[in-house]
Formats: C-alpha cells, sequence, structure tokens
C-alpha cells in the first residue's frame, strides 16, 4: 500500500497564500505521477492540479490556473501545491492522490491512491 500523508491547510482571509505539502511512504511507485483533487462541501471532488514523475510536466483545473503551482522533491517522495490570491470557492478539503499512470490521473482522473485529506478555509 502507498500511504499519503497530507499538510498545510488552514483558516486564511481571502488574496493570502498557503502551502500544501504531501508525503509519500510504502510502496511507491518506480514513476509516481501525483496530483491534488478537492471537495467542497455538498460538492462533487474535482481535480486540481497535476505533475509528472520527473516534475516536467504539469495540470492545473482551469479554476487555479495563474494561482496555483504545483512541485515536487523526488529525494523526499513529496509533492506541493503553492496557493495564491485565495479564494472563497478555494474552500475545500484538499486530497493528494498518486497513480502510476499519467492517464488514470489526469485524463479520466481516477488515482488509485488518496490521502486523508487537510482542510482549507478562506473567509472574505
Amino acid at each position: 500500500q502507498v500511504q499519503l500523508v497530507e499538510s498545510g491547510g488552514g483558516l486564511v482571509q481571502a488574496g493570502d497564500s498557503l502551502r500544501l505539502s504531501c508525503a509519500a511512504s510504502g510502496r511507491t511507485f518506480s514513476k509516481p505521477m501525483m496530483g491534488w483533487f478537492r471537495q467542497a462541501p455538498g460538492k462533487e471532488r474535482e481535480f486540481v492540479s497535476a505533475i509528472s514523475s520527473s516534475g516536467g510536466n504539469t495540470r492545473y483545473a482551469d479554476s487555479v490556473k495563474g494561482r496555483f503551482t504545483i512541485s515536487r522533491d523526488n529525494t523526499k517522495n513529496a509533492v506541493y501545491l503553492q496557493m495564491n490570491s485565495l479564494k472563497p470557492e478555494d474552500t475545500a478539503v484538499y486530497y493528494c492522490t498518486t497513480d502510476p499512470s499519467w492517464v488514470r490521473l489526469v485524463e479520466t482522473k481516477t488515482p488509485g491512491y488518496w490521502g486523508q485529506g487537510t482542510q482549507v478555509t478562506v473567509s472574505s
């Protein structure tokens, strides 16, 4: 089993910034693609961002383009999400995900492994 643990969530005001972190452990994949999803109260989970195993390719949901930046540190099996200019509509539980398949992560958006989630709340 691959284990994913998120951290860095919290309560901030609109316009503020947060950086989420995710550490992978256990039976990690040789070429792990990683990404972030989120779920707001009463809404379905949605794709936020993804990064390839080497870090060379990234993807972003239209709603966060220009505001969020995904990065990774393979020496630590970690992925990060820098969130700037936060809006109240960004309020959600954010989940770290991983899968050996880029297609499953960014096309079908059905990664095989999920973290427990970290709460991000943005007040107006």
